[in-house]
């Protein structure tokens, strides 16, 4: 029973007031041993592999058709792979693995990790507009990071592998699916986010400082940063996949 509860077992919907993700590049050969078996690193240019960080202001989340009034507000945190699965029919899928999740509420920490496998942790979070950007800290997680999104001709990080935007759009988390692995049971975890009106918008990361990535010991460059605005969003009922 509890591993059917974990397994994302009904639809949720929620309204993503903004979506912030910077993505990191770092050579494939140093998170190979990463990401389990079944999955494979979503590669670029035959040499980069992708780390994702998420931020996400959510409003109004709940099971998928129950009403707004049993929403709730949260903010999400997350860290993930960029990979590929192939699944039984031998179709090639592009999404993300989960490697943590932080959320501002302990409810959503109770809740979440009884219905997905995501790990959830509680900590501080707090989102700031300091002048004409913007900040995201958590002071227990080691976490800050200060963008801008004014301005027509934001340039990519210097840092990044990419030659243009289009490049990078490919990139630009969430992707439409995430994937759980059970290796003891030899099972996949499907889940399938649904959007609309999917816009990202480059922005440009004037300052930031990720614990949780600096004590990964990687040579990691950031690639791209995006922002997603007023999105309706939702994610199917989980599908499982037994090999």
């Amino acid at each position: 029973m509890t591993n059917f509860l974990k397994n994302h077992p009904f639809g949720v919907q929620a309204h993503f007031n903004e979506s912030i993700v910077l993505t990191f590049a770092v050579k494939k050969e140093d998170v190979e041993k990463m990401i389990p078996n079944h999955l494979e690193l979503d590669i670029f240019d035959d040499k980069w592999a992708f780390l994702a960080l998420a931020m996400v202001d959510t409003k109004d989340l709940r099971p998928k058709g129950f009403p707004k009034l049993v929403g709730k507000d949260f903010f999400l945190i997350g860290y993930r792979i960029f990979v590929r699965y192939t699944n039984k029919n031998g179709k090639r899928l592009r999404g993300l693995y989960i490697l943590k999740s932080q959320t501002n509420k302990s409810l959503m920490t109770f809740f979440g990790n009884i219905f997905t496998h995501y790990n959830y942790t509680t900590t501080d979070i707090s989102m700031k507009q300091v002048k004409n950007h913007t900040c995201i800290n958590s002071i227990n997680s080691g976490l800050e990071v200060c963008f801008t999104k004014d301005g027509e001709s934001i340039k990519l990080p210097v840092s990044s592998p990419f030659s243009n935007w289009k490049e990078a759009r490919r990139f630009a988390g969430p992707l439409p699916f995430t994937f759980t692995i059970d290796e003891i049971n030899n099972e996949v975890l499907i889940i399938e986010g649904v959007r609309q009106h999917w816009k990202p918008k480059p922005i440009k990361v004037i300052d930031y400082n990720i614990d949780f990535i600096n004590k990964l010991n990687f040579d990691i460059q950031l690639s791209n940063a995006f922002i997603i605005e007023n999105i309706p969003y939702y994610w199917k009922k989980g599908k499982l996949e037994k090999w």
